[in-house]
């Protein structure tokens, strides 16, 4: 059949008494596939292939993410490049946990640079809005910690991807990609040791020499020292319980603990009895969404110069007050943060009044039920790519703002309060469902209805990544760096919706007093890898997106 141009084809299952019909972009892109020995979720065509290239030869999903993470840097540029940023979460099936590998660049480190931005802003486009580049050192921590390859056996998907020459700069990236090789093979020592020289080379060798001889020639502000002095944090990840599962999500350095707030902020509702995307449930969620959203452009930012009242957030006692503002006839017009210091559900008008895409995806499974959901993102600057190192930049530092007194204000050597946001699932310690979503502010809101799909309605991945979804405008833009923060807020705010959705729904809540947007086009993009109780492997993506899955036979 023809939809929109593009070509599909329908698979058909048949199961008793149920009757599955699946439409799948057949146009060389795979939107769903099922494996015993493992899946990969990623971006365009290439990226998925990356990573199962290395579960054949008998790598683990830290290195079939490790080689996707570099290849999506070369299918998905102009969403993700090699100089920005990845936040990743990895489940280990040995040891039960999960952990959070930061993948998030810093501000620059001098006080003189910083008050530059002060004065003048956070420029959007260019090099001063970069952070320090972190992909390498996340890959390369990963596979210290979680990997069994080497970086050069990871590489290669990107290298043969390079060699075809497609782009002006693809050559001098393969040139860095084989100084980092080279380190790695000259590096005398252990496994770790000859990892951590292919770091050492980018951020305290000659590349990174190559890289501020760059910065200072076009202006930015970062120095030798801001790369020397990068590491890939490890954390614990926030967790709640939702229904038997255990929802994992990294800090607040990025806006994961929304989805886990707002979780906590519907389980007073029987969702299910609403029925799935009735006006009502789309309401309740918004409502929920717009509460949590709000808590988020707050108090959320870099934990490590600022005091975030998570416990209380996520608390039951702060969350049932908050559910209390949730009025179920008519649409919140304003942002309404809460007051968990003090537990009052509405903050007090009085304090603090400032408040007034570009991502790909990757998640992998392996045969032994180790899993990992990232988020790389960094959709570079109008600079060229490195100088001679074919190392394009994100402009991650616009997720920062100047406003005196905002937690997420910039600072030296100060994370961005991101919006990537990988999320992990698990049931009863056992790994579920690993979910991975483009969409900047839409991120969460897109994990959330994934979530809620497969929890409470039973869904299959597939379907739970393909229904009509709809997003939540009122908040803060987070790729909007103006100091007077009420400014980035949408006047009015919107719902968008998917066309998909019947009148009599969208009616429905236009009498609840929302302003609807529909649009045929996919609300966030997501990539989920699932684990069926039979350890069978599923990954799925949206038919409306480019995102790509591949197995493992």
């Amino acid at each position: 059949m023809y939809q929109h141009g593009r070509v599909y084809k329908i698979l058909i299952i048949f199961l008793p008494g149920i009757l599955f019909c699946f439409i799948i972009y057949s146009q060389e892109i795979q939107h769903y596939c099922s494996s015993e020995n493992g899946v990969v979720g990623a971006g365009r065509k290439g990226s998925a292939e990356a990573g199962i290239q290395m579960l054949t030869r008998g790598g683990n999903s830290a290195d079939g993410a490790a080689a996707t993470i570099l290849a999506l840097s070369i299918t998905d540029y102009g969403s993700y490049c090699i100089g920005a940023e990845v936040p990743l979460m990895f489940f280990d099936a040995k040891t039960k946990k999960v952990k959070v590998f930061s993948g998030m660049g810093t501000a620059p480190r001098d006080p003189e640079a910083i008050q530059w931005y002060y004065e003048n802003g956070i420029p959007p486009g260019d090099i001063k809005a970069a952070a320090v580049p972190a992909v390498i050192d996340l890959v390369v921590t990963l596979l210290q910690h979680c990997g069994s390859m080497s970086f050069e056996d990871i590489s290669q998907p990107a290298l043969t991807l390079l060699a075809r020459e497609n782009e002006p700069w693809y050559p001098d990236l393969a040139v860095t990609i084989d100084k980092l090789i080279d380190a790695e093979r000259n590096a005398s020592g252990s496994r770790n040791k000859k990892l951590q020289a292919v770091a050492d080379r980018f951020y305290r060798g000659d590349i990174a020499d190559d890289l501020v001889a760059w910065y200072a020639r076009m202006g930015g502000f970062l120095t030798k020292e801001d790369l020397a002095l990068h590491r890939t944090h490890i954390e614990e990840p926030v967790t709640i319980n939702y229904k038997g599962y255990q929802i994992c999500k990294c800090g607040p350095w990025t806006q994961g603990p929304v989805l886990c707030q707002t979780l906590k902020l519907l389980e007073g509702f029987d969702l299910k009895s609403m029925g799935h995307n009735s006006a009502l449930y789309i309401h309740t969620v918004i409502e929920a969404l717009k509460l949590a959203m709000a808590d988020r452009d707050r108090y959320y930012g870099d934990p490590i110069f600022v005091d975030v009242p998570l416990e209380a957030l996520l608390s039951e006692e702060y969350c049932l007050m908050r559910r209390t503002l949730i009025d179920m006839n008519r649409a919140g017009q304003i942002p309404r943060p809460g007051d968990p210091v003090n537990m009052k559900p509405v903050i007090d008008s009085g304090k603090f009044e400032a408040w007034p895409e570009g991502t790909t995806t990757c998640v992998v499974a392996d045969k032994l039920g180790n899993l990992v959901a990232a988020t790389p993102s960094g959709w570079g600057n109008d600079d060229e790519t490195g100088g001679n190192t074919g190392v394009t930049h994100g402009t991650r530092l616009i997720s920062l703002n100047t406003a005196k007194g905002h937690p997420n204000r910039i600072e030296p050597g100060k994370r961005p309060r991101i919006t990537l946001t990988p999320t992990i699932v698990l049931r009863e310690g056992h790994p579920v469902m690993a979910i991975s979503v483009a969409g900047g502010d839409l991120q969460d809101q897109t994990a959330l209805q994934v979530l809620l799909n497969i929890i409470e309605f039973d869904m299959d991945p597939f379907r739970a990544a393909n229904a009509p979804r709809f997003a939540n405008y009122l908040h803060q833009d987070s790729f909007n760096p103006d100091p007077v923060r009420y400014r980035t807020v949408p006047d009015p705010p919107v719902i968008q919706i998917n066309r998909e959705v019947s009148t009599e729904k969208i009616e429905g809540l236009a009498s609840k007093g929302h302003m609807i947007d529909q649009t045929e086009g996919a609300i966030g993009v997501p990539a989920i890898v699932f684990i069926d109780k039979d350890g069978m492997k599923h990954a799925a993506t949206d038919i409306k997106t480019l995102q790509e899955v591949s197995s493992s036979e």
